[in-house]
């Protein structure tokens, strides 16, 4: 099943008047027609919605069961990721949003490859975002992730700071007893911070950065993960531990 977007503008009553780019993709690209349904999603809700009918370029859907689904998990989690070359970057993203994250964080650090302009970071940004988007869509997200602003590593650690889990995949990290104790700190409702070194990993002083600022360093394993490879794993290692340890609690 299909699933879109609305802001609560879009709302009226019981039903959602959906223009624009989503239009034609229902209409033009779909060719979805009057009794079809779809997913809304709104604030965070996933409403099933049925075709009603198509007036000038506006779909009139009608709310048929509120509240259809609820695909968050039980805890918030954001990815930091160091920047990472060529295309990497929307695949981590990709991933990432159909796993669960609630947001990603790009960070130029010391071993990155790619160095940014400042004139090329938002265009970049807003590249990102549009990417997340789809993935939400083809996931069937209640909600789209943030995709924040390049961040140097200080305002990345900054903004660590206030999450309540702080983790930092290191391949220097021997055992799986780190992981282990900080999976099994994540509470109902915490927020998870995780960061990801780029291609060339992390500079020593950059751990001890990140421990200063609470970071728990922990392993992924005894094998050299690529960065888009570690990213992945380490959001994945989350999802399921939330999903299958933490989600149903009271």
């Amino acid at each position: 099943m299909f699933n879109f977007f609305a802001d609560t503008e879009c709302r009226h009553g019981n039903k959602y008047l959906i223009a624009g780019a989503d239009y034609n993709h229902i209409k033009n690209v779909l060719r979805m027609k009057v009794g079809d349904e779809f997913l809304v999603s709104e604030t965070g809700i996933s409403n099933l919605c049925r075709i009603e009918s198509f007036e000038g370029e506006c779909v009139i859907a009608e709310i048929t069961e509120e509240k259809f689904q609820d695909t968050n998990l039980p805890v918030k989690i954001y990815l930091f990721q160091g920047l990472p070359k060529s295309d990497k970057m929307e695949l981590i993203i990709q991933k990432a949003v159909e796993l669960g994250v609630e947001g990603i964080i790009p960070v130029e650090m010391k071993r990155c490859v790619v160095r940014l302009e400042d004139k090329k970071k938002k265009s970049k940004t807003e590249r990102w975002q549009a990417i997340a988007e789809s993935a939400a869509k083809q996931s069937k997200r209640n909600s789209v992730p943030q995709v924040f602003d390049v961040m140097t590593y200080k305002q990345a650690l900054e903004m660590a700071k206030s999450l309540d889990i702080f983790m930092v995949p290191y391949e220097n990290k021997d055992g799986m007893t780190s992981t282990k104790d900080a999976l099994n700190e994540i509470k109902k409702e915490n927020s998870v911070g995780i960061l990801i070194g780029p291609e060339g990993g992390f500079e020593k002083n950059e751990i001890d950065a990140a421990s200063d600022a609470g970071g728990k360093t922990i392993s992924l394993g005894k094998r050299i993960l690529r960065t888009e490879t570690a990213a992945i794993t380490a959001v994945g290692m989350c999802m399921l531990h939330a999903e299958m340890n933490i989600n149903g609690e009271e």
